[in-house]
């Protein structure tokens, strides 16, 4: 048969034991019964490498869909790989530069450091849960002598990198394609009141901590070829082992809806550093990668209100709450608010959505 885009995850079927699977237009093919690939999770075929990842695809045009494929509204989904390591970068300039003027007003948005290299910070791998778990109102330190649940929750919309292939010590940016496998969507939950009274002088801890949401389904890196666009223009020149030949930015439109309405659209090809830099940058210092590793972009923003990617911008702290089709406004996250995140490449394939509903402290 010919073969749309594939995306895998990780299924099961009443109760029964989890399967690795492939989506194959509305139907996910049990990898296992149909002898491609038997595992439980991502974790075996991504470590494989990219000679099996293309071999698995391969096989797949093969498979007798009628034996070995069930709907896609039967099954159950689960966290479509075990997380090794789990880091975040901050990587749009228009998040970074909103971000400063809302937190610094009478300086400059953005820290001298800033365009010089990716800046980002190390997560918490044990709570990153898969799209559809509920998310609980976290609480912390709120400022001095004050402690309670968050006022100020917020979704981040991003896009995750899942590493495949290991190493023992720095990976260049242009072998980004030899150890990633796969691209995921990534709510990064913030509580920005905890946020911003911790996160001086060091970074954010307890705002973060709490929860990161990921997509139910992988893209291939492969498959995202026809996706990729020039990179912005950097200024200035970063270090050579930031200097990829031939960038990996990608051409992806996200929708944020909240409560099923749609509240922003950010578009990926804005981003400023790359995720070929931040796999260098992650590794540069001798860190080694893992199996399992997650990055994620940082917020995905752009230059207008109606492509920032967080409530934070959205609503400039609240100073502008936004209006909701039901009549209701949103400064931050009220209990029972459902966010669902999605994105598609051009002419597909689609990354699916990552869903989450905030439930009460």
């Amino acid at each position: 048969m010919e073969l749309g885009p594939v995306t895998y995850g990780v299924f099961s079927v009443a109760g029964g034991p989890r399967r690795l699977g492939a989506l194959v237009g509305d139907r996910v093919v049990d990898l296992t019964s149909a002898g491609v690939f038997a595992a439980a999770s991502l974790n075996p075929l991504m470590a494989a490498g990219p000679a099996v990842w293309r071999a698995v695809h391969d096989r797949l045009a093969d498979v007798d869909l009628d034996r070995h494929a069930h709907p896609a509204h039967t099954v159950r989904m689960h966290r479509p790989f075990e997380v090794a390591d789990y880091a975040d970068f901050y990587a749009s300039e228009h998040h970074a530069t909103n971000v400063g003027r809302i937190f610094r007003p009478d300086g400059p948005p953005l820290r001298e450091n800033w365009r010089h290299l990716p800046i980002g910070y190390h997560g918490r791998a044990g709570t990153v849960v898969v799209s559809g778990t509920d998310i609980r109102r976290p609480a912390g330190p709120l400022g001095p002598g004050e402690f309670g649940p968050t006022r100020k929750l917020d979704f981040e919309a991003e896009i995750g990198f899942v590493v495949g292939v290991p190493s023992e010590g720095p990976v260049s940016a242009d072998a980004f394609a030899e150890h990633v496998f796969g691209v995921c969507l990534v709510n990064d939950w913030s509580a920005r009141d905890v946020q911003r009274w911790e996160a001086t002088p060091l970074g954010p801890f307890l705002g973060k901590s709490f929860a990161t949401s990921i997509g139910a389904w992988v893209v291939p890196l492969h498959a995202l070829d026809h996706a990729r666009v020039p990179a912005p223009r950097q200024e200035p020149e970063p270090l050579p082992y930031l200097r990829p030949a031939k960038p990996w930015a990608l051409d992806l439109a996200i929708e944020v809806r909240i409560n099923g309405h749609v509240v922003s659209a950010p578009r990926f090809a804005d981003m400023y550093w790359t995720p070929d830099q931040q796999l260098a940058h992650l590794t540069v210092n001798g860190a080694t990668l893992r199996t399992g590793d997650l990055f994620a972009s940082g917020t995905v923003s752009g230059p207008s209100p109606d492509r920032h990617g967080c409530l934070l911008e959205l609503s400039w702290d609240g100073r502008d709450p936004i209006a909701l089709p039901d009549g209701t406004t949103r400064a931050y996250l009220e209990d029972g608010d459902t966010v669902t995140i999605s994105a598609t490449a051009p002419g597909g394939p689609s990354l699916g959505a990552v869903t989450g509903t905030v439930r009460a402290h």
